[in-house]
């Protein structure tokens, strides 16, 4: 079992974090990719990453879930075109997409909320209806393949439905 984080400088440091080690301690082996080649990439809080690799590098059919920390990240990622087609491939091919907050944004620059319900941080509720899709106001959103997170108060929801959406495809 493999899962994807996709991150860039300017992450949410807690949506980040909170997934990444509640997967690992699931025995889920955990990869990080960035856009650049950076050494790391820093948080909104002053936390630092290394990337595992750059995006280009990745083969998205070795991994089960992709995850997508919010904060100031998914608006750069979502200008990268090889960020943008990965999730869009990765939701195609029917792997499990996950956003929190912002991330959401990435989700809708890959056209993968299309008549899909989806929650995010509120601040991008618009957006999340401009791209046809239904906006809720609620923790967590589970549509199909993807599942969407408001924010840092719903994070626990948020693991426990992604860890559940993983044991469905498991067995």
């Amino acid at each position: 079992m493999k899962a994807l984080f996709l991150i860039a400088d300017g992450y949410e440091d807690l949506q980040f974090f909170h997934p990444y080690y509640r997967l690992r301690e699931e025995g889920i082996t955990v990869t990080v990719a960035a856009a650049t080649n950076a050494q790391s990439a820093e948080g909104l809080h002053g936390y630092t990453v290394e990337p595992d690799m750059p995006i280009p590098e990745l083969s998205p059919n070795e991994y089960e879930i992709l995850i997508v920390p919010g904060g100031r990240s998914p608006e750069k990622l979502r200008l990268r075109e090889e960020a943008v087609n990965l999730v869009r491939m990765f939701a195609q091919d029917g792997g499990i997409v996950a956003a929190i907050g912002h991330g959401t944004q990435l989700l809708i620059s890959a056209g993968v909320l299309d008549n899909k319900l989806a929650t995010g941080d509120p601040g991008i509720r618009d957006d999340i209806r401009n791209a046809d899709a239904g906006y809720r106001d609620e923790g967590v959103i589970v549509d199909g393949n993807v599942i969407t997170c408001r924010g840092n108060p719903d994070l626990p929801l948020f693991c426990e439905q992604m860890l559940a959406a993983i044991s469905t495809r498991v067995k």
